[in-house]
């Protein structure tokens, strides 16, 4: 499968004859180019500019913004609730799974959860995972989330880009938290179940226009 990154907390999911997914997609009012995608299922982790702009990707037949379990496309999707410290802001997690290949996108999470909070988490080989800080996790809290994961893959989102409207960290915070001097960078990340790496790789994304 492939995923790109757009910018933000915008990627796009896809695999052949699976469902095509784009998650958060945002308004172009953040300073960010204007997103010109195709898929069949949006999904939204929370009601903001930066995240919830459904109505400019073309094709799309459903779009997930609160919790439950969905099966479209033959992409198994987990949606859970997050906690936070604003009651009011609620974030929802994606958990996608392609045939036993599993992708978690965080959203805009506020916290690091417990362990007994994200059982749904357990088996992630790709966490899509905030590290700017703002209302959300900052890179010394991303870290903590990815040693209670272990993930095979960690692809960073949700920092400081030019253009940028919203102010965040720069990438260079979280690299430094996890102790990696060299990161892995691509401009597309392509997986199978069979290449993923032993141990915890941070790659980082070129985003996409």
């Amino acid at each position: 499968m492939e995923i790109n990154w757009y910018g933000h907390s915008c990627f796009r999911l896809k695999e052949r004859k699976h469902a095509t997914i784009v998650t958060d997609p945002y308004d172009e009012a953040i300073g960010l180019s204007a997103l010109k995608l195709k898929a069949d299922v949006v999904t939204i982790s929370h009601d903001a500019k930066g995240h919830n702009n459904a109505a400019v990707i073309s094709g799309c037949q459903h779009v997930l913004s609160g919790p439950g379990e969905y099966e479209i496309g033959n992409v198994f999707i987990t949606a859970i609730v997050t906690p936070g410290d604003d009651a009011a802001r609620r974030n929802i997690l994606h958990v996608f799974d392609y045939n036993g290949l599993t992708i978690a996108h965080v959203g805009d999470i506020q916290k690091v959860p417990k362990q007994a909070q994200i059982e749904a988490l357990e088996e992630v080989n790709v966490l899509l995972v905030p590290i700017g800080g703002g209302k959300s996790l900052n890179a010394a809290a991303a870290a903590e989330l990815v040693s209670m994961l272990e993930p095979n893959i960690v692809v960073p989102m949700h920092y400081q880009l030019p253009g940028l409207s919203v102010e965040l960290d720069s990438v260079d915070r979280f690299l430094k938290e996890m102790g990696v001097s060299e990161p892995t960078e691509e401009t597309t990340l392509k997986l199978t179940a069979g290449s993923l790496p032993e141990g915890t790789e941070i790659v980082l994304l070129s985003p996409r226009e």
